[in-house]
């Protein structure tokens, strides 16, 4: 049985969460702070950690928390869930390594296809890509079995959800993709400017690695494409 650690500072969303996964087949601790999330990740790890931003009176405690978990463990995955959505949060936390970035208005039934999909992506990085598991174009690898990017051979660190709408515009290039079908296959259901922010973050992802990549173009009134080298 897989094993999810919570740690969430509000009795009722840590046992509402708490429960939801326990239906969904999972053996669920919680925790309410840091400090005993931690002592707890000493003794065992979990298979997954759902973490909160805010956690008591540490403001950014779940950013400290990532940050000691990922010096005892390197592959645990981690989301982080919160109410707070700014574009500084989401990067701060996937700068510290976590997988995911969730808001807390996400449905219980989006939370439980991610952590699934992170699963599956843990039970498969340690078996080798075969050919058709790997999507080249150009400069870019998408490893489809393992949802890892690359951009001149170096990993484009991308969420699960930008992971797929690179996926969903690089397989077709040329091919406008509207925000229902970015929607459909990133298994998402947000409103526009959500697929912008997304868009934007994807970019900034790889012209971190290349300050030229202009793969990603914007088809005003239609959506979005991705235009061959």
């Amino acid at each position: 049985m897989r094993r999810i650690a919570i740690i969430e500072d509000e009795p009722a969303i840590r046992a509402n969460y708490a429960d939801a996964l326990r239906r969904h087949g999972y053996e669920v601790a919680a925790y309410a702070s840091r400090p005993e999330a931690m002592a707890a990740f000493r003794t065992r790890l979990p298979d997954l950690a759902l973490v909160d931003v805010g956690l008591g009176d540490e403001v950014d405690g779940g950013f400290t928390l990532t940050r000691e978990l990922r010096a005892l463990s390197a592959t645990v995955p981690i989301i982080f869930l919160s109410a707070r959505d700014s574009d500084f949060d989401i990067v701060a936390g996937l700068r510290l390594g976590a997988d995911d970035y969730l808001t807390k208005d996400a449905s219980l039934p989006h939370l439980a296809a991610r952590i699934a999909a992170l699963f599956r992506r843990a039970d498969l990085s340690s078996s080798p890509a075969s050919a058709e598991d790997v999507i080249e174009r150009g400069s870019l690898a998408l490893d489809v079995k393992r949802m890892t990017a690359r951009w001149n051979g170096h990993p484009v660190d991308l969420t699960l959800t930008e992971f797929w709408m690179v996926n969903a515009l690089a397989r077709h290039p040329g091919h406008v993709k509207d925000r229902d079908a970015l929607m459909r296959e990133a298994n998402t259901v947000v409103d526009d400017g959500t697929i912008t922010s997304h868009v934007k973050r994807i970019r900034r992802k790889f012209q971190a690695i290349d300050p030229a990549f202009d793969r990603i173009a914007t088809v005003y009134g239609m959506g979005y494409r991705w235009s061959p080298a």
